[in-house]
Parts: structure tokens; C-alpha cells; sequence
């Protein structure tokens, strides 16, 4: 709505982010003002030469991005299981103890290790899912007589309740079983995730076969450059200026959409190129050894090796467990998360992204201390470059309309201005959207938003 307000009015005064009480409820808000006139411009109290329509004063407006061709296909939503189909780690391994079922097939089938956003921004909480997968009938699934089982006690009796026909007719599969993701990731022995939300934007790397929620966005690259980009503070203030803020925190979030298929990545290291086609490349050696630093560092100070041991898990397939070696270790451990190490940035860890920075801004051709709003700029300039070179590339053919995603359908214009009738009449229209309050008539517009709880 603030694009369509920016484009066809004039933001003359807005406050980005503020907290708001009212009934109970702590959320925050952001506050603007619009309408013609030669106001002076104002951001959060002070003056500014302009407002865009994401209540930045930056010269570079990313609302304008483009999602680029080139970045399609690669982030994924994790899966959604709609149910209590996850189980504690112990109960798992007792199920991959047990013999053969009657189709002749082992339970590791249909078990997976399960990570949210929790277990990457704290530590792995060793929960296990059971995953019938996207296709396999109630008959099929009931051949693994112990998950079966267990989901049929504590799955079913909710899903029944449902009132998606999809969701309760096949209750024994999770309600949003992301197959694309699942497709995207074969062949794949790792793959990068993040938090959707949290306080820090930080990547790491999930073995294949751990089955991400849908907190996380999981990266169908298993390369150490794709890694290092996402990682460097480029991105980190692409996605910052791309994305919005949730949860009593106010900490940003990440999407496909809005934040990383609008990202440009240095040119011949993009997604849509095949790692052993850069692997000679210097930029790129350059990023993967930097990259490989920082993740060896982390990992070395979230489990060192006096604290832990290394266990294999009940059957092959599966990483090894990570154990504290006796309780004063895991006293230690349990403070040692990726939170709590950004919290503190050690000078190693600052560091470390200091060196992995300046391969990637290399990569992009940059000074070293390109400061990060002239890299926005340069960003953009290469996000509507490669926009307008990947429509060229259909070569004069019309392309087939597409339905829009959740994010654009979200971000969509929602009135058109001006907005006819007065105070009454606008109040109505606004308390009825339940997204906007305040007067019309002089233009001021105050938006909810942050309203859930961060992970």
C-alpha cells in the first residue's frame, strides 16, 4: 500500500518504528503522514531529503527490486507438518532399533531429524519427525507399524477437526510437505538454512537428511561460495533493507521472495551457476576459503572438542550426535548457541566476517570499504540490470501471466487514491481492514505491525 501512497501522493512525515499499548496488546507501529503540499520532509524527528515507501530516507529505494530470474528455484519455506508428528530423539532411535516392518522396509524411512529456528539460533534440541512424505497412502504409511501408530494416538484425533478437506482426509502427512524443496535438494549431501526469524541473520549448514520447518528457509546449494555470499554483510544489509520486523523483539525476518531472489550476486557466481563451473575462479576461492574459516571457528567454539563427543546415530544415514562429555560440560554448552556468540562478537568471529567481506566485495569488483550504502546503490544498479537483461532473454515472446506469491499478493495495492468520504466514513473502511487507524482526512495513516512472537 505504501508504494501506491508514495507513487500517487507525498510522504512528508513518518516514524519507521515505535512502540504501541493499547488494550493489552504490545505491539510496534509505524506512523506516516501523506498528501500535497511543500512540507518538510521528516524521518523519525529529523530532516530527510526524501521518504520512501518503506520509511527509509536512503537514496536507494529497494522497494524497487526486481526479483531476478537467475535466483529462482534456490530458497525454500521448510516443511509445515500441522501436527504433533515430531518426537523426542530417544523414542526415535528405539523405532530405527526395531526390525524390518512387513513391507520388508526399515522405520529410517519415514524418520528424519527435525530442526526449527530455535535449534539454529540456541542448540539442537535431538527432536526427530516422522515424514510419510507427499505421496504415500494411509495404506502404505501404515506399514511402519510403530510411527504409524504413534501419529495415528496423536496426529488424527486433531486432524479430523480440520476443516481443509486436503489436511483432514490425509491426516497421516504433514499439511504442507514442501515437495519442491525436497526435489530441490536431491543429490545434495548438505544444504544452507536460516531462521526466518531472529535477532541475527546467520546461515549455517543442515545435513541433508534433516527435515527443516517452516521457520527455516532452506538454500538448495551445497557450496561453500553461495555460503559466503549469503553470509557477507552485503546481504546482511540487502536483507535488512528487503524484509520486515516481527515478534516482541522486532527482529527481521527473511523471505524468498522479497529478500533473496531480489538479491544480485556477483556476476558468474550467481544460483543459477553450477558450483564446478566457478570452482577455478579466484573470486571464488577466495570467498569458499573464507567461508570454510568461519564456519570451522564457529563450529569450534560452539562444541569444542574437550567439551564434547562425537556418537554415531542408531543406524547409518544420519550425522553423528553431538554429546556433552559430563554435566559440567553441558553447563558450559548450553550457553554456547549462535545468539549468544553474535551477542558477544569475539574479535575472531569480527574477524573472520572482516575477511570473508572482503573476498565478496572483490567478487563484486569493490573497495574493500565500500561503505554499505554506497553497496546498496550498487546493488540495486545491478538488480534492475539483470532484470531488464533476463526479460530480453525471451526473445520478443510474450511471457504467460503468473499467479502472484504470498508475499506479492500480501504487498499488493489494496485501495486506490484519493479515498472518497471523510473521518466516519474512513474509519469504517480502515477498522474493517483491521490494518490502518487514524484520520483520513489529513493524511495520517498508522500501521500494526510486528505482531508475532519471534521464534
Amino acid at each position: 500500500m505504501l508504494d501506491q501512497i508514495a507513487a500517487e501522493s507525498r510522504l512528508f512525515e513518518a516514524w519507521s518504528d515505535e512502540p504501541w499499548v493499547v488494550d493489552g496488546a504490545s505491539v510496534r507501529v509505524s506512523l506516516f503522514c501523506f498528501g500535497q503540499g511543500e512540507d518538510e520532509l521528516r524521518l523519525d524527528g529529523k530532516t530527510v531529503a526524501q521518504i520512501n515507501s518503506d520509511l527509509t530516507a536512503g537514496s536507494t529505494d529497494l522497494t524497487k527490486a526486481h526479483r531476478l530470474v537467475e535466483n529462482k528455484n534456490i530458497a525454500f519455506m521448510g516443511d509445515t507438518k500441522g501436527g504433533a508428528f515430531d518426537v523426542p530423539g530417544e523414542l526415535a532411535r528405539s523405532w530405527l532399533r526395531m526390525p524390518v516392518n512387513p513391507n520388508g522396509r526399515p522405520n529410517s524411512d519415514v524418520l528424519r531429524p527435525w530442526r526449527n529456528g530455535i535449534d539454529v539460533t540456541r542448540r539442537p534440541r535431538d527432536m526427530w519427525i516422522v515424514d510419510f512424505g507427499s505421496g504415500m497412502s494411509e495404506q502404505q504409511a501404515a506399514l511402519y507399524e510403530a510411527p504409524f501408530q504413534y501419529i495415528k494416538e496423536h496426529v488424527f484425533p486433531e486432524r479430523t477437526k480440520n476443516r481443509r478437506d486436503a489436511y483432514r482426509e490425509r491426516w497421516w502427512r504433514h499439511v504442507e510437505a514442501r515437495p519442491a524443496l525436497h526435489s530441490a535438494l536431491h543429490g545434495h549431501s548438505r544444504y544452507v538454512a536460516t531462521p526466518r526469524v531472529a535477532k541475527h541473520r546467520t546461515f549455517v549448514w543442515l545435513d541433508q537428511s534433516v527435515l527443516p520447518d517452516s521457520r527455516i528457509f532452506a538454500f538448495s546449494r551445497s557450496d561453500d561460495v553461495f555460503f559466503g555470499i549469503l553470509h557477507s554483510r552485503f546481504h546482511e544489509a540487502w536483507s535488512l533493507g528487503t524484509c520486515s520486523w516481527h515478534g516482541v523483539g522486532n527482529d527481521p525476518t527473511y523471505n524468498s521472495a522479497g529478500v533473496f531472489e531480489t538479491f544480485p550476486f556477483p556476476a558468474g557466481l550467481s544460483p543459477d551457476v553450477p558450483a564446478i563451473r566457478y570452482e577455478k575462479d579466484s573470486r571464488a576461492l577466495a570467498i569458499s576459503t573464507a567461508a570454510r574459516k568461519l564456519v570451522d571457528f564457529r563450529d569450534a567454539w560452539l562444541n569444542p572438542t574437550d567439551l564434547v563427543e562425537m556418537r554415531p546415530e542408531a543406524v547409518s544415514g544420519f550425522p553423528d550426535r553431538i554429546l556433552a562429555k559430563d554435566t559440567a560440560a553441558q553447563a558450559v554448552l548450553r550457553e554456547r548457541t549462535l545468539t549468544n556468540l553474535y551477542n558477544r562478537r569475539p574479535q575472531w568471529l569480527i574477524d573472520a566476517h572482516a575477511k570473508l567481506d572482503a573476498a565478496v566485495a572483490d567478487a563484486y569488483g569493490w573497495p574493500v570499504d565500500i561503505s554499505d550504502e554506497e553497496a546498496m546503490a550498487k546493488l540495486m544498479e545491478l538488480n534492475l540490470s539483470r532484470e531488464a537483461i533476463g526479460a530480453g532473454a525471451t526473445s520478443g515472446k510474450a511471457r504467460k501471466p503468473r499467479n502472484p506469491t504470498p508475499e506479492e499478493a500480501r504487498r499488493a495495492p489494496q485501495m486506490r487514491l484519493p479515498i472518497d468520504g471523510g473521518l466516519s466514513t474512513a474509519t469504517t473502511k480502515e477498522k474493517s481492514s483491521g490494518n490502518m487507524f487514524g484520520p483520513q482526512e489529513a493524511g495520517a495513516k498508522r500501521t500494526r505491525r510486528n505482531v508475532r512472537r519471534a521464534s
